[in-house]
């Protein structure tokens, strides 16, 4: 038989939709800032990669900036909401890695992969418990980029290390 559920321990997993955009400005922020300091270190053949990643990235860090500032979503964001299971990996890869001066085009797009599908799956599950509305909204529209930039870093990386063909 199953214990029920204590409403102090929903408590524990919930934060507010604020916390939350606060976390995921901060994770497109370093990821815009990691690649661009990265640029300049890739090999030619994925350069235009790393830059459309930093884009993408501000992108991103843009949506989130203009959807805090709304005052018509001033309630929605001190909303309390569960807390997405992949919230700690999520929150993990503002911290990021060193990969050296001269980084191989395998260890830069194996990090990129694995970074896109934390980002994937944390705003999946964060449009799944968001109340309905421009959040929701968001977190699909970023799960949705997040779901596409895996599959081409994905397809990338197969031509590149599994191939050995060029990018």
């Amino acid at each position: 038989m199953s214990q029920p559920v204590r409403r102090i321990d929903v408590l524990r997993h919930t934060t507010s939709v604020q916390e939350i955009l606060d976390v995921a400005n901060s994770f497109e922020a370093s990821a815009r800032d990691f690649y661009t300091a990265l640029i300049p270190k890739v090999s030619k053949r994925i350069r235009y990669l790393v830059e459309e990643l930093a884009a993408e990235e501000q992108g991103h860090f843009d949506l989130l900036a203009a959807l805090r500032a709304r005052t018509d979503l001033a309630e929605q964001v001190k909303l309390q909401i569960q807390q997405p299971a992949s919230d700690s990996k999520f929150s993990d890869c503002i911290h990021l890695p060193n990969l050296g001066d001269n980084p191989d085009d395998q260890a830069v797009l194996q990090y990129a992969m694995g970074r896109e599908h934390i980002a994937m799956t944390h705003y999946t599950e964060l449009a799944q418990t968001a109340p309905e509305g421009p959040i929701r909204e968001l977190f699909q529209f970023l799960a949705s980029e997040e779901t596409t930039h895996k599959l081409e870093l994905e397809k990338l990386y197969y031509e590149t290390v599994h191939r050995g063909g060029g990018v």
